[in-house]
């Protein structure tokens, strides 16, 4: 009897609705999968038409395209004499469901569609999805013509079942379902299920990927057995950045880990596991032999095909790793660079512009965009030959080879410095010296003039001229004064981001980046449509105290000594007057509970225009896709401030009591 069975896991850079590009990545993995001896191939969720489709699940072409890929696959040479098992929305009985397709020899062996849908925060799989509510139920499905001319099957089983090989028994889990308190991976292996496979859409989250894999390594731990994580990687079209960690488990602990972030568009991560293990393992734990002999069966399709051979003694099987976690440091210069990569090559244009004030936020920006200049030369070096022909399409130059961060980035990031009247020569000459230890393109230039006509416009109309607070004028005067500098800088970015290349003699545009923080979105400390405003912004998901973090891991392993200077100066806007030559006005950093709330209600609206951002924490300001809260508030917050009042008053009266008994 076969007991040592190799399996793969594949993490895969798919793209919503690009059903070609998708489909040549699906078949690069069950090729490189068969290659190293795979006889099961397990891909990400939804991988055949992209998980981030959204309203597009309910368009009918985008089912009717998916069975066109599946067709192709069916009868691709790659698929033969390989269990694949690949991701799908199936229309069933007129009700969509997100589903798994197990296939072998051009035969359809089960359609599993999803149990538990994910829909919280960035995921809305119920509006799209219905959850298959039947356990261990199946059904047949009718296939439609194109898959059955080439299956030659009319019906095939649809439900809630696990497969029977010849050496061992295989069950499926998508996603959401290991997150569930009542996985189907407890029920499936007290049934005798030795393989459990999980096809995964999980976005990043700073200190995410340790709670993942805890979770795999708990469920083998408990009930013994093989677990199979595969996972998207990369921007699938939208603010998440997939960032795999494929891994396979056993009993317990981590057998094989792939990378978290890397610009490799393909990953096949394969293991060689012995059956035995599992089930000698299983031998031993009496409580769950009991409750196994009360399980309530699955129905089992039966495979005449093993995942082993019958001469697999001697063939050597995976021993338990340690698996190395990246510090959240690490998580800040690797995912947004990866994502912002994806966004580049995707998107067709040239680089990116970003507006480079001297302060952290927009520093760190710069920093996560250096970082990606590392990231694709690694890339390149290591025989990328993908990221090699993007580079080149990306700087028009086929014979580019990007051997030096600094000088890649001087062809594709462009940083900007804006300085008006109100501006110190301090922070000038942070963002000057930093654009130079990074290598951008660097412009200087003054918004005086622009600032001055659009004043001079509204003088010419109404009469009146609004002044500064320190000379004289209200405080509507001075924030309006504050806001039109703040704008002008926005015009003036994406003018320079549409024109610096033609300037320079290239060809191409540049998407213009934002550098507003986590903190500075919910608490609205930002202008309406001012330099905030821009085509995505990588750091809009990371709070101020992990980009502090990430600037001092910048200064340590890129060796940017001018983010030294950045990280000890105090944070301003400088859109106010300098006095004798110094910043007067600094940020605010009051973040009391009621001043918070006050100001949150009140720039709410501003929360309706926030850039598309990297996703990077469990919470977020952005209203259109995260955060759907109103955005007019009534800012007194009457009720909800007289409860903080009385708690606030109950901690004061047990202080002064402990006071009193500590002086008797």
């Amino acid at each position: 009897m076969g007991r040592a069975v190799t399996v793969a896991a594949c993490t895969l850079n798919q793209w919503a609705l690009d059903f070609e590009g998708n489909l040549t990545r699906i078949v690069r993995s069950i090729g490189i999968a068969k290659s190293h001896g795979a006889r099961y191939r397990l891909g990400p969720e939804l991988e055949i038409c992209g998980y981030g489709c959204l309203d597009h699940y309910y368009e009918s072409d985008t089912v009717l395209h998916s069975f066109q890929v599946l067709a192709k696959l069916l009868e691709s040479p790659a698929t033969q004499d390989i269990i694949c098992d690949v991701g799908m929305p199936v229309l069933h009985r007129n009700v969509r469901y997100n589903c798994r397709v197990i296939f072998l020899n051009k035969k359809i062996l089960l359609i599993r569609p999803k149990i538990s849908l994910a829909n919280t925060g960035n995921y809305r799989e119920l509006r799209w999805f219905t959850p298959w509510t039947k356990a261990r139920h199946v059904e047949e499905y009718f296939l439609p013509r194109i898959i059955q001319e080439v299956t030659g099957q009319e019906t095939v089983p649809f439900g809630d079942a696990v497969l029977a090989t010849k050496d061992t028994c295989l069950g499926a889990e998508i996603c959401e379902e290991l997150w569930a308190p009542n996985s189907p991976h407890i029920e499936m292996g007290l049934d005798g299920v030795e393989i459990f496979a999980n096809s995964s859409g999980s976005h990043h989250v700073l200190r995410k990927a340790r709670s993942r894999v805890d979770l795999v390594n708990s469920t083998t731990a408990k009930n013994g057995g093989i677990y199979i994580l595969a996972n998207q990687k990369g921007c699938d079209g939208d603010r998440l950045y997939y960032d795999g960690c494929a891994m396979i488990s056993m009993n317990g602990e981590t057998v094989a880990q792939g990378s978290q972030f890397s610009l490799d568009d393909v990953e096949v991560l394969v293991a060689t596991l012995d059956l035995e293990d599992v089930r000698s393992y299983r031998a031993e734990i009496s409580s769950r032999n009991l409750a196994a002999s009360k399980v309530n069966p699955y129905p089992r399709v039966k495979v005449s095909f093993a995942l082993s051979s019958s001469d697999d003694v001697a063939v050597p099987t995976c021993v338990p790793i340690q698996w190395r976690h990246h510090s959240p440091e690490e998580e800040i210069s690797l995912g947004p660079a990866c994502w912002l990569w994806d966004y580049l090559r995707r998107s067709k244009q040239a680089g990116f512009l970003l507006p480079l004030s001297g302060g952290i936020d927009s520093s760190a920006t710069a920093c996560v965009v250096y970082s990606m200049c590392h990231q694709v030369c690694l890339a390149v070096k290591n025989g990328n030959a993908d990221v090699l022909a993007d580079v080149c399409r990306i700087v028009n130059d086929e014979t580019y080879v990007p051997e030096d961060p600094r000088e890649f980035c001087k062809r594709i990031f462009t940083t900007c410095y804006m300085a008006s009247e109100n501006s110190s020569q301090d922070t000038c000459n942070r963002a000057k010296l930093l654009a130079e230890q990074i290598g951008s393109y660097h412009i200087n230039l003054n918004i005086d003039a622009a600032v001055k006509a659009i004043v001079g416009i509204f003088s010419v109309v109404t009469g009146r001229t609004p002044l500064f607070s320190v000379f004289g004028g209200s405080k509507r005067e001075n924030l309006a004064l504050q806001n039109v500098q703040a704008r002008i800088r926005m015009v003036l970015a994406y003018l320079f981001a549409q024109l610096t290349l033609w300037a320079r003699g290239m060809p191409g545009g540049l998407l213009v980046l934002g550098s507003a923080n986590v903190d500075e979105s919910l608490r609205g400390y930002l202008t309406k449509y001012d330099c905030s405003s821009a085509d995505i912004n990588p750091i809009g998901g990371i709070s101020k105290t992990d980009l502090k973090n990430f600037i001092q891991y910048c200064i340590e392993n890129f060796h940017l000594t001018a983010l030294r200077s950045i990280m000890s100066a105090p944070p301003t806007a400088e859109l106010e007057p300098l006095v004798d030559g110094q910043v007067a006005q600094t940020d605010e950093v009051a973040l009391k509970v009621k001043h918070f709330f006050r100001m949150y209600s009140l720039n709410r609206h501003k929360m309706t225009t926030l850039t598309p951002s990297y996703h990077a924490e469990n919470y977020s300001p952005d209203d259109n896709r995260f955060d759907l809260r109103p955005f007019l508030y009534n800012t007194t917050w009457s009720w909800q401030f007289r409860c903080i009042d009385k708690e606030v008053s109950k901690i004061e009266k047990k202080e002064e009591i402990s006071l009193v008994e500590d002086v008797d």
